[in-house]
């Protein structure tokens, strides 16, 4: 659902004049230092990158799902760590609050996150829960006014520079399953947090990934939200779903940046006195890789529209992620061979870092595996 086709037609253009002026030029900087220089944080939140699917009434652009996979698409046509770092803010991080906040949650946190004076995490992964989240065991006791939060998180994304954490927590011990599962808005400043530093991990430099530590943590109970016990797990998947298709949406991005790259290369670089791209074997490899993005884009595009619509998007959001991500991988794969031995060596080309960034587009969100196993249960639920 497109609003406005000229406000959208101008973000778009922005944004992808700034991902060329201003993104491009820095991705060897961020990849040196390992983190997005702060002008560059404070111009994203100035062009109000942040607020991006966050509600205008408060601080946000409001953007529709189709609106905001658009942007995305665009965003992500630079080094992951870009659009990682406002990604949290404008999707995972906020979305929990957007869909079953209370007003006075709303209108505390979202203008502050809109505004990215506040970078939000979504915490949900521990180290015996991933793929099955229902199993988390991450406690929250009540007590009095408050409930003393116990546990721990992993693999969580700007864990180690969030000032705010979306924690599920179980409020029932002795429910099994996602029932006993609530959701709590977490503050940095709240005696008893403490996050790990950086993961080092094989790509994505820029992006710190780290732990959520809580030791008895107490959150006033106004920061449950939507103010009821066992909504946490519904809550989570209403997230995960939106989310799902703007992740499908940021491995399309990529995707289109290493095929500029390679027919770059391939258009240049001459052998036996004629540009590579003549050769069939390699023109084929582009081929494919335009193929797998146009489809990616289209899918991508029809499933957003679809919840727009308030369809039941369940599969289909898995179906996006599944085939989006490893589309990415397998475009990333060509491309590097487009390259040859170039591709490989980090002083020729940056696409051998794309290479590495890319991979884990394939883990989080939920597995390849895992989302095969979650489009045949949708399927055979449909079918019943």
């Amino acid at each position: 659902m497109i609003r406005d086709p000229k406000a959208l037609d101008a973000l778009i253009s922005g944004v992808h004049d700034w991902v060329r002026s201003t993104a491009h030029p820095a991705e060897d900087l961020v990849d040196e230092r390992d983190e997005v220089p702060a002008e560059i944080v404070a111009d994203m939140a100035e062009r109000g990158y942040f607020g991006w699917s966050i509600p205008e009434e408060y601080g946000g652009l409001g953007l529709t799902t189709e609106e905001l996979v658009m942007g995305a698409m665009e965003l992500s046509q630079c080094a992951v760590a870009f659009r990682a770092r406002v990604g949290t803010n404008t999707g995972i991080g906020s979305e929990a609050l957007v869909a079953d906040g209370t007003d006075w949650q709303k209108r505390t946190y979202l203008p502050l996150l809109a505004k990215g004076e506040m970078t939000g995490s979504f915490a949900l992964t521990e180290p015996e829960a991933g793929s099955d989240a229902s199993a988390l065991t991450t406690s929250a006791r009540r007590d009095g006014d408050d409930y003393i939060l116990d546990g721990m998180k992993c693999y969580i994304t700007n864990a180690p520079i969030a000032d705010l954490f979306t924690v599920m927590a179980r409020t029932a011990p002795d429910t099994p399953g996602a029932r006993g599962v609530s959701a709590f808005l977490v503050e940095r400043t709240m005696p008893g947090l403490t996050t790990s530093a950086g993961y080092k991990m094989m790509g994505q430099r820029g992006s710190p990934v780290g732990e959520v530590h809580l030791d008895g943590v107490r959150v006033p109970a106004r920061n449950l939200i939507g103010g009821e016990e066992g909504q946490g797990f519904r809550t989570a998947m209403k997230v995960l779903n939106k989310q799902r298709i703007h992740l499908a949406a940021l491995c399309t991005g990529p995707a289109i940046r290493m095929l500029d790259m390679a027919m770059h290369h391939a258009e240049s670089r001459h052998q036996s006195g004629r540009a590579i791209a003549d050769f069939q074997l390699v023109a084929a490899l582009l081929a494919d890789c335009r193929t797998d993005i146009e489809a990616a884009r289209a899918l991508v595009l029809q499933t957003a529209r679809a919840r727009d619509q308030g369809r039941d998007i369940a599969l289909e959001a898995s179906i996006c992620k599944y085939f989006a991500s490893e589309a990415c991988g397998r475009v990333a794969d060509r491309c590097v061979q487009v390259f040859g031995g170039a591709g490989y060596v980090a002083n020729h080309s940056s696409i051998e870092r794309y290479y590495r960034d890319i991979r884990l587009f394939r883990l989080y969100e939920g597995t390849s595996q895992i989302h095969q196993l979650n489009i045949m249960k949708q399927m055979r639920r449909a079918r019943a």
